[in-house]
């Protein structure tokens, strides 16, 4: 049943059509404006059969694609990846080793809750753009910019649609 959602589901560009996807990119370069920290957005709408046949969790999924993208690169070890599998409706954030011991694992899940139920309700734009600037306020919070700091925007801003 889970690997036939997957062969049928959807294309990701229904949820996230271009204009969101630039609406999405600017909000996130705008939050780095405002910290030292590194947000990455990827959408897949669904697994790749070979996975979905194996029962692949999405957070399996959402840690190849944190590697995949090279999200635990930055500098300050301070990427922060949203990671949204739609054909399971599941969203994860994985956060680099930079955050260990600074935000715990309900802050993040709060974050995807509210995504979460902001899609169920049919406002992912909203959802989306709350997601962004609660991770924005955590990254505020433990990465802030330093006098002196040079932004060299390590990741970019515009989502992954895979």
């Amino acid at each position: 049943m889970r690997a036939l959602r997957h062969l049928f589901a959807p294309s990701s560009a229904r949820l996230f059509p271009e204009p969101l996807l630039r609406r999405v990119a600017a909000a996130i370069a705008a939050s780095e404006a405002r910290h030292a920290g590194e947000i990455c957005f990827a959408v897949e709408a669904a697994l790749p059969l070979r996975l979905a046949l194996v029962d692949h969790r999405p957070r399996e999924r959402a840690l190849e694609v944190f590697a995949r993208l090279r999200v635990w690169d930055t500098e300050a070890n301070n990427g922060v990846l949203v990671y949204m599998l739609l054909a399971d409706h599941a969203i994860e954030i994985v956060a680099d080793r930079g955050f260990n011991g600074r935000v715990d694992t309900e802050a993040w899940a709060a974050i995807c809750r509210d995504l979460e139920q902001a899609m169920r309700a049919g406002d992912t734009e909203a959802g989306v753009l709350r997601a962004v600037d609660a991770i924005s306020a955590l990254l505020e919070r433990h990465f802030p910019r330093r006098e002196g700091y040079v932004d060299t925007n390590e990741l970019p801003d515009r989502p992954h649609m895979l």
